[in-house]
C-alpha cells in the first residue's frame, strides 16, 4: 500500500468522563476514498474536528505529507493541503456560486484586499474557482446566486470550495446528506472521479454511497475503532453487523 498522505495515530479525546475518542489510528492513502462510519454518538463528529484542527486532542498525533499537523491552527491546516466541507452549509446565499468558489481561493491566499485589480476579475481567484467548479460539474453555474441553487448543487458548490484550497486530502463530513436518489447517485459519480486527483476521508450515513465509494471503510463505536476493512469485509463482519448495520441492511 502507498504511503499515507494522511496519518491519524492514538487520537485521544475525554470531556469529563466520557471518551470520546479512544486511541483511534486511521490513514488516508493515495487515490482512495477511505470512510468511517458508526452509528449516532459514535464520536465521528469529534474525530473529524480534531483531524481538521477545530478540537485539539488530549493525546496523540496527526500527521499530513509527512508533517505533524497536530497543533497547528484550521488555516494553517489549510494551508498545508487539508480541505474540508461541513456538515451544515455554510455558504453565502446572496452571492453567486463563483463568487462563494473565490472567497475560500481568498482565504486560503491571506489577504482580503486587491489594490490594483477589481476582486470580481482577479485572475488569481477567478481561475482557481473556475477550475474548481469545473470539476464539480458546475460551470454553467458560476454566476447563478447560491440562493437559487437545488440543495445537492449547494452541496457541490461546498465541495468546490474545498477543492479551490488545491488541498492534498480532503475531509467530506455527510456530503449526502439531505440528497435524494438523483443528486446522491450524481455527487457519487463526481466523488468516484475526484479520488484519483485528491484522497478523501468520507464521513456519510447512507450506506449505497459508501459501499459503492469506499476502497476501505473504518467502523467507529463509541468512540473507538472496531474495524477496518473492504466493503465485503464489513458487510460480513459479525460485530460490525450488531453493533451498526444490522442483518438486513448489510444483506441489501
Amino acid at each position: 500500500m502507498p504511503e499515507a498522505i494522511l496519518s491519524i495515530q492514538n487520537l485521544e479525546k475525554s470531556f469529563g468522563a466520557l471518551r470520546a475518542t479512544q486511541s483511534v489510528s486511521v490513514d488516508l492513502v493515495p487515490g482512495e476514498i477511505h470512510v468511517l462510519i458508526g452509528p449516532n454518538g459514535a464520536g465521528k463528529s469529534t474525530l473529524i474536528a480534531q483531524i481538521a484542527g477545530t478540537l485539539l486532542p488530549d493525546s496523540g498525533e496527526i500527521w499530513l505529507d509527512g508533517k505533524n499537523i497536530t497543533r497547528l491552527s484550521v488555516a494553517e491546516r489549510a494551508r498545508r493541503g487539508l480541505g474540508r466541507s461541513f456538515q451544515v452549509s455554510s455558504l453565502a446565499e446572496d452571492l453567486s456560486v463563483k463568487r462563494n468558489v473565490m472567497i475560500a481561493v481568498q482565504a486560503l491566499q491571506g489577504s482580503s484586499f486587491r489594490f490594483w485589480t477589481p476582486v470580481h476579475s482577479d485572475p488569481s481567484l477567478v481561475g482557481p474557482a473556475l477550475e474548481a467548479l469545473t470539476r464539480m460539474g458546475l460551470d454553467a453555474r458560476a454566476d447563478t446566486p447560491v440562493a437559487e441553487l437545488s440543495h445537492g448543487e449547494r452541496r457541490q458548490v461546498e465541495v468546490a470550495c474545498a477543492l479551490a484550497l488545491k488541498p492534498i486530502a480532503l475531509l467530506l463530513d455527510e456530503p449526502m446528506a439531505g440528497l435524494g436518489p438523483e443528486g446522491t447517485a450524481k455527487l457519487t459519480l463526481l466523488l468516484e472521479k475526484l479520488k484519483h486527483d485528491v484522497p478523501i476521508l468520507l464521513i456519510e450515513h447512507d450506506m449505497d454511497a459508501v459501499f459503492r465509494l469506499a476502497d476501505r471503510i473504518s467502523v467507529l463505536v463509541a468512540g473507538e475503532v472496531v474495524a477496518h476493512g473492504d466493503s465485503d469485509a464489513i458487510r460480513n463482519n459479525p460485530q460490525v453487523r450488531e453493533a451498526y448495520l444490522g442483518d438486513d441492511r448489510c444483506s441489501a
